[in-house]
């Protein structure tokens, strides 16, 4: 196995054991009594493993094994056999648990998307991500509706977490925004929790 696919499971693992061990308490109890939160804090939640994953990905493997001349990470990674970019990373786990059917999906959205794909969906992502430039600390929160089926959704600041960030935005030919410098915001994760009918 190449050291670039055992680096890419090594991380997929610790997004399984952490997503394991946030939900341990709750299996832990002995009361048979449902435990409830409020929708806000369950987003909260999954948006600190996802951004934690996300930070732990980009530091520790992609910009360390870089440095060290050890992986590529690129665009096509899947037909150059490198590492995926961080934004792959967080797009491929968000597609993989909405799949799951669970009702809970994350995605980066941006004003200044190099995918056009990663542009804000409706008007809530469109509005949150100007909340997000403004004041990063918090996150824009609201309930949106596609058919039938209602979902809530909170939109977070997404930081360039190392300067690799803001210079391969500010490099990328495809790029509409040159400028980003460290903890800028660069756009948002998104995260949307369906809602009972």
């Amino acid at each position: 196995m190449t050291s670039s696919k055992q680096l890419l499971w090594g991380a997929v693992l610790g997004v399984g054991i952490g997503g394991a061990m946030m939900l341990w308490p709750a299996r832990a109890w002995s009361d048979t009594t449902p435990i409830s939160l409020p929708v806000e804090t369950v987003a909260d939640y999954i948006h600190a493993v996802v951004a934690a994953d996300r930070e732990v990905y980009t530091k520790h493997a992609v910009e360390r094994m870089q440095v060290k001349g050890v992986v590529a990470v690129s665009e096509k990674w899947e037909e150059k056999n490198t590492m995926p970019l961080p934004i792959q990373f967080l797009m491929e786990s968000g597609r993989a648990i909405g799949k799951k059917g669970l009702g809970v999906q994350y995605r980066l959205i941006s004003f200044w998307p190099i995918n056009k794909r990663n542009m804000a969906a409706n008007a809530l992502e469109s509005i949150g991500l100007g909340a997000v430039v403004t004041n990063p600390d918090r996150p824009y929160t609201g309930v949106t509706k596609v058919g039938d089926t209602r979902y809530f959704e909170a939109v977070y600041a997404d930081l360039a977490v190392t300067p690799a960030c803001a210079g391969c935005h500010n490099a990328h030919p495809d790029s509409p925004k040159r400028d980003f410098k460290l903890n800028d915001v660069m756009g948002a994760i998104v995260v949307s929790i369906q809602l009972g009918q």
